[in-house]
């Protein structure tokens, strides 16, 4: 029942986050880039240190860029809850699995 202007209050759970696989040459050739809007204040991270340290930014920054660019996607990225291992804290809702 997805409408893109509707916010239809589904969460998604994501699970091993550290697991993800990026293809080719991206684990070294891509950059995540922060500025903190001073001069100099580039920060470059590579993605292979990025999928080490905090997959879970990863995933987001993946799903952000996926989303459209309107004020619902604010909403839609909170209820994007994003795991590390395959332990989480939403066992009580009873999550079903999707296998493609």
């Amino acid at each position: 029942i997805y409408t893109p202007s509707v916010d239809t209050g589904d969460f998604v759970v994501v699970v091993n986050a550290e697991q993800a696989v990026l293809t080719g040459k991206k684990l070294d050739q891509k950059y995540y880039r922060t500025h903190s809007g001073y001069a100099g204040g580039l920060k470059e991270t590579q993605y292979r240190r990025l999928m080490q340290e905090k997959p879970e930014l990863a995933i987001r920054i993946a799903v952000r860029g996926m989303l459209q660019k309107n004020s619902i996607a604010k909403w839609q990225l909170r209820r994007l809850k994003i795991f590390r291992g395959a332990e989480h804290i939403h066992q009580a809702q009873q999550p079903v699995a999707w296998d493609r």
